[in-house]
């Protein structure tokens, strides 16, 4: 690590990618934590600019970093780097890192990525579906897959953290305590996700239009969504056996927020309320995930702005299916809440630090 160490008051923090929806956000919730310093802001093609130029709702906090390459950054002097890059970009950001660290004969700093470059454990599944080769799998073995809430004995003492996709996280906090107990089957688990505009990122494409989001839903991905294969992954792990999912992602048009239904098949002699059972055993001691009383919805009004997922789960007209829905906020829960979540368990620090703030309504 750097000259700092764990039991300092202050971490010494970058952002990578920090003119990115993910990064801002990451950014916005860290000026909340007690413990965390950003000391660098990482934006390749917007290097030398302030920040305020690129998002005008951090003019309050005129001390920022200025904007830089990476290749500028000192990460010898950090604790942790938030890498809120898109897939490829990322894992070369992380290559150097480390190459920076062994040639100075430094520990690398904790490096959380929010992207997909190490979210899947296979290269060859990863290249196959991001059409990018993989330029680090031997670093794949030493990953820690951060879904907090299963992740716990694993974080402290990570080097690679790699977030999960923000629709991998609504669906496996339904599903894994219910695979986990074999309540349901491993296939076929059908999924209807739909999602906030935020979640395509914020290039300037034709699909990102205000006029073509506003007042519409559509479909995506029906060919297989890149999401498919990393929920498939810690599913079948949960099973152990090959689950396999039917995963349809939706674009609906509000700027952030996730709901995903889900149709499971029940195992012989299982029923609606030892999925409930399972659900309030798993969650009970959660701070960021509440199964929802009996017979409520769960919205994306209930979580928008926080770090927390609703959940619930319902009988369906078929009395050998069971249905289970998630809410989460997928910038925050879905992303870079989820990172300093993630941030807080790896380095000791109390769960629910700098992320203590309710939802927005509405």
């Amino acid at each position: 690590m750097s000259s700092h160490s764990e039991s300092d008051d202050i971490k010494a923090v970058a952002i990578l990618g920090a003119s990115g929806y993910t990064g801002a956000e990451a950014l916005r919730l860290a000026l909340s934590h007690p413990r965390i310093k950003v000391t660098a802001l990482g934006a390749e093609r917007k290097a030398g600019k302030r920040l305020q130029s690129v998002f005008s709702h951090f003019h309050h906090w005129p001390d920022l970093p200025e904007l830089q390459a990476s290749d500028a950054i000192d990460f010898a002097a950090l604790d942790a780097v938030f890498v809120c890059l898109p897939h490829a970009a990322s894992q070369n950001a992380i290559v150097r890192i480390l190459d920076q660290a062994e040639k100075k004969g430094d520990a690398p700093p904790l490096i959380i990525d929010l992207s997909a470059d190490f979210r899947l454990k296979d290269a060859e599944v990863y290249q196959e579906w991001y059409a990018t080769r993989h330029i680090a799998p031997h670093l794949l073995p030493q990953v820690v897959y951060g879904l907090s809430e299963f992740a716990h004995d694993r974080l402290p003492g990570a080097k690679i953290i790699a977030c999960p996709g923000c629709y991998p996280t609504a669906c496996l906090i339904s599903l894994l305590p219910l695979a986990r107990q074999k309540l349901i089957r491993p296939s076929p688990i059908i999924i209807a996700a739909l999602s906030g505009v935020s979640g395509r990122g914020r290039s300037l494409t034709e699909d990102n239009l205000f006029s073509e989001t506003a007042e519409a839903m559509q479909a995506y991905g029906l060919d297989g969504h890149r999401h498919r294969p990393e929920i498939e992954q810690e599913l079948s792990e949960a099973f152990a056996s090959p689950a396999m999912v039917s995963f349809i992602p939706h674009l609906i048009p509000i700027n952030r927020g996730e709901l995903a239904t889900i149709t499971v098949q029940l195992e012989d002699g299982t029923c609606i309320a030892d999925l409930r059972r399972a659900l309030e055993k798993c969650y009970r001691e959660a701070p960021f995930v509440t199964l929802l009383p009996e017979g409520e919805v769960p919205s994306t009004r209930m979580v928008r702005g926080s770090n927390h997922a609703a959940l619930n789960v319902f009988a369906d007209r078929n009395p050998k299916q069971a249905v289970v829905m998630a809410a989460i906020d997928n910038l925050v829960k879905g992303s870079s809440g989820q990172a300093i979540q993630n941030f807080n368990i790896a380095l000791g620090l109390p769960e629910t630090m700098g992320l203590e703030q309710p939802p927005i309504f509405p």
